[in-house]
């Protein structure tokens, strides 16, 4: 099976100042990570492309991933950056449409106050980008996902896809309240799910697959196979693990699925998703 694609992950010319979040704890990706550091992994996993996420809040970061793709085509999409806010966005978005590499868009929720999905500006932004087919990537933290179910039952025909499986704190085992919110939003047509960034809620130096599978589980119970996505999160996984170690973990998990079902997982879905073209 030749046909991946990677849903989810970052490039970046590493910049202390802006990338403050980057701090000492992930001296490991504290460098520049850019396209040739990716394609060999890719080929090696079987994966014929990918799609690149936004890392940085400013439309510079949107071209830059632009460019990027322009001089790679194994990047198939982008999930850029734009303020959703500004009053204007619809011109925004409009000047963003031609660029048929950018598929949605995507805001650092998870740093934002958990009220942040009610405001009217960030609605109006969400409001706007079905005009142009573009997609919304939820990046939360697991006691956000009150507000996300709020804001994806309030516009039933956005196509949202919920990053990182909503960021559960897999290191302390608990499980519960995110369990409670993944059953509920899982309940709506217009939301997709990626298995990604998990090994870095895990013990960075010391998960396993098992520590993985509760969570895992409650995902395929929820989530049909027709939406849920791999995404590696690729360089912030080489934190808690790398490439090869983080697409096996899955291999293993869904190797008792259909072909059919698998081929969603890793291909299928991430291109009817982001209307990627192969």
């Amino acid at each position: 099976m030749n046909n991946r694609i990677d849903s989810h992950q970052h490039f970046w010319k590493f910049d202390p100042v802006r990338d403050s979040w980057i701090d000492e704890s992930m001296s490991e990706i504290q460098r520049d990570f850019l396209p040739e550091d990716l394609l060999p992994l890719l080929t090696e996993n079987k994966f014929s492309g990918c799609v690149a996420v936004q890392a940085n809040q400013s439309e510079s970061e949107t071209n830059f991933l632009v460019d990027l793709a322009s001089k790679n085509d194994f990047i198939k999409g982008i999930v850029g950056w734009v303020d959703l806010r500004d009053e204007n966005i619809s011109e925004r978005l409009h000047h963003f449409s031609s660029n048929k590499t950018i598929k949605g868009f995507r805001h650092v929720v998870q740093g934002e106050a958990d009220d942040f999905m009610f405001r009217a500006d960030f609605r109006n932004g969400i409001s706007a980008l079905k005009k142009f087919d573009f997609t919304y990537d939820i990046l939360i933290f697991h006691r956000q996902l009150p507000a996300a179910i709020s804001l994806v039952k309030d516009f039933p025909n956005q196509k949202f896809v919920i990053d990182h499986i909503a960021k559960p704190d897999i290191k302390s085992g608990s499980i519960d309240s995110w369990k409670k919110g993944i059953e509920e939003i899982a309940k709506y047509d217009n939301v997709w799910c990626k298995i990604s960034g998990m090994v870095t809620e895990a013990d960075w130096e010391n998960w396993t697959p098992e520590d993985l599978k509760p969570y895992l589980d409650v995902i395929f119970e929820n989530f049909s196979t027709d939406k849920i996505m791999y995404g590696s999160d690729w360089p912030v996984l080489n934190i808690a693990s790398d490439y090869n170690e983080v697409v096996k973990t899955l291999e293993d998990y869904i190797s008792k699925f259909s072909i059919e079902d698998q081929n969603k997982i890793w291909y299928e879905n991430a291109v009817s998703f982001y209307n990627l073209k192969e």
